[in-house]
Order: structure tokens, then C-alpha cells, then sequence
């Protein structure tokens, strides 16, 4: 959505104007933006078309031990988006995120939340399944990220929740600890993010699930949804 990019258009003539009044006439964009600029998925603003875009993806290894690709699924008009770090085997096989048995937890959580999966939008930061279910190498994460962050401009959410660890240091690009961030409103290009953990850490320690609820009621007041649940 054009709006989205607003404010980096902005940024950009502002920047251009400062190098004008310093007398730098000659500005090039380097190899890497040019090859973005390239790519179709630039120029991609609804979902889809991404899901087009991303099927067949060999970006990285990933691909060659997957059943399916699991891009996400939900409306495209989510007021509340859910981020999860990558399929596990039932994913895989079905191609959609959050069906095992921690996504049987997700779904009960959102209902709690007085809302339906078709009302939310669910997806990942890697779309294929790694290995016995081993943490995404940051390569690969880097690979795949740009397709989240197409879904993320694309639905344009209220608010983001990211599930665990891997999904905040995915949709951040940096290392962050869930445990120091996890209840704290972040942001992510002016969107809210509540970080929480993942529902699979739920299933192992279910004495967390009270903290997993608070993070929720945060949401649930910002979006306006009392009296929903």
C-alpha cells in the first residue's frame, strides 16, 4: 500500500534536498537496491499475488525437504496479525500455519481473545519446514523475511504479535531476548508489536500461560475488543 512507503518517500527528499544544498549533484543507488527495485515482489500489494510469487521459492536450502510451502493464512483485512517462527511437520504437510498442536492452542487463545482464526491473519517468518524442526539459520531467515514483510505492508495490521524468540529476531533483523522484550509494546515501521512466547513453549511450561494472557489482554484493549470474550 502506497501509504505504507509515505513516510520513507519523504525521508528520501528530504535526504536528496540536504545533498542538493551541499552541492552533491551525482547520487546512485547501489547494486542491492537496484536488484530490489528489480524485483517483482517490490511493486506485489496484494496477497494473492505474493502467495504466486512465493510458490515454487528456492531462495534457500530449505526447499528441497519440504512437502509444501506455508505462507500464511487469514484475512487479508486482520486487524491483528500472528508471526511464528517456521512450519512443524503437520504444517509442512498441510501447507498452513498453526495446525498442530500448538496451533490448536493459538486457535483457543484467539477465540479466548473473542475473535476467529478467518478474522486474524496467521503466518511465519520461513515459509518451508527446516529440518526435524531445528531453529532457522539466520541466512535463511534472511532469505524469506522480505516475503513477511510484503504480508505485514500488504494487510497493514493494527497490531503485530510475534510468537517466540525466532519470530521477534525475524521481523527485527537483530538479536533480541523474548524474556527482556516479552509484554512491552515494540514497533515495527509504526506498527505495534506485542512480543509472547511461542504456543509450543506453552505446551512444555504451562505456568506461562497466565503471562501469554496479560500479553493478550494488552492487545485486547488496544484493538478495542472488550466485551468480545
Amino acid at each position: 500500500m502506497i501509504e505504507s512507503i509515505i513516510p520513507e518517500i519523504e525521508a528520501l527528499e528530504r535526504r536528496l534536498r540536504y545533498y542538493s544544498i551541499m552541492g552533491i549533484r551525482d547520487v546512485r543507488l547501489s547494486k542491492e537496491s537496484k536488484s530490489y527495485i528489480r524485483d517483482p515482489l517490490f511493486n506485489i500489494n496484494d496477497l494473492d499475488e505474493l502467495r504466486q510469487y512465493i510458490e515454487g521459492c528456492r531462495r534457500c536450502e530449505l526447499h528441497k525437504g519440504r512437502k509444501n510451502i506455508v505462507i500464511g493464512e487469514g484475512s487479508s483485512n486482520a486487524q491483528l496479525v500472528f508471526v511464528g517462527e517456521a512450519p512443524g511437520r503437520e504444517e509442512d504437510l498441510e501447507g498452513r500455519p498453526f495446525v498442530g498442536e500448538a496451533g490448536r492452542l493459538l486457535t483457543k487463545i484467539i477465540a479466548a481473545m473473542g475473535l476467529k482464526r478467518e478474522d486474524v491473519y496467521i503466518c511465519n517468518v520461513i515459509k518451508c519446514r527446516p529440518p526435524r524442526n531445528r531453529d532457522p539459520k539466520r541466512h535463511e531467515m534472511e532469505r524469506c523475511v522480505p516475503y513477511l514483510e510484503k504480508q505485514l505492508e500488504i494487510i497493514a495490521p493494527e497490531v503485530i504479535c510475534t510468537l517466540g524468540r525466532i519470530a521477534l529476531i525475524g521481523l527485527f533483523r537483530r538479536d533480541m531476548k523474548i524474556t527482556e522484550v516479552r509484554g512491552k509494546w515494540l514497533k515495527w515501521k509504526d506498527i505495534p508489536v506485542m512480543p509472547t512466547y511461542h504456543p509450543a513453549f506453552l505446551l512444555r511450561n504451562p505456568s506461562s500461560k497466565r503471562e501469554v494472557w496479560e500479553d493478550m489482554k494488552q492487545i485486547i484493549r488496544h484493538l478495542g475488543l472488550e466485551g468480545r470474550n
